[in-house]
């Protein structure tokens, strides 16, 4: 059976047949982040798959990850095309590269997840916020709820991190 939930006035649905999806964010919603490794290359991956993407082996483990990492690279939203995202302008959203596994397999890879710049209490950060995040900004991972078996993971500012003086960010106005 299909996981289903409202999110933002959107159903989400997860699909029987999606194994991979299933599982990560069921983990999610247990506060758990966990990413496959590879039962032969030992690499984690994200996004869930069924191989892996270095040796086409189909083992895997899961594998509890610290939600850790520094930000890559951002977009602001000003201009939603998601009518559910209007009221939230702007918005941020954040590719972070993980602590874990950063420069495997090469020294410019790394483990980078997408998610929406959030307050630490999973709700969409306000324009103050925003304006202190750019390139190089450490955050965490924060989770927000879909269903009692579906969470979403999103990034707050790492305040308990040391925080570069002044991260790269596209000339504001």
């Amino acid at each position: 059976m299909p996981i289903q939930g409202e999110y933002m006035g959107m159903t989400l649905t997860i699909e029987d047949l999606d194994g991979e999806n299933r599982e990560f964010f069921r983990h999610c919603a247990n506060r758990d982040f966990r990413l496959q490794r590879g039962k032969q290359s030992g690499l984690l991956r994200y996004p869930p798959t069924t191989a892996c993407p270095w040796t086409s082996d189909r083992e895997s483990e899961w594998v509890s990850v610290e939600g850790k990492g520094t930000v890559h690279s951002y977009v602001e939203v000003h201009h939603p095309i998601q009518p559910a995202f209007r009221d939230k302008v702007p918005y941020m959203i954040i590719l972070a590269d993980l602590d874990t596994q950063k420069g495997e397999p090469s020294e410019h890879e790394a483990l980078r997840v997408a998610g929406n710049l959030m307050t630490a209490d999973g709700e969409f950060a306000p324009p103050e916020m925003i304006k202190r995040v750019g390139i190089g900004t450490r955050v965490k991972m924060v989770f927000v709820d879909v269903t009692d078996e579906f969470a979403l993971p999103h990034w707050t500012i790492d305040e308990d991190a040391d925080q570069p003086e002044n991260p790269w960010r596209y000339p504001q106005e």
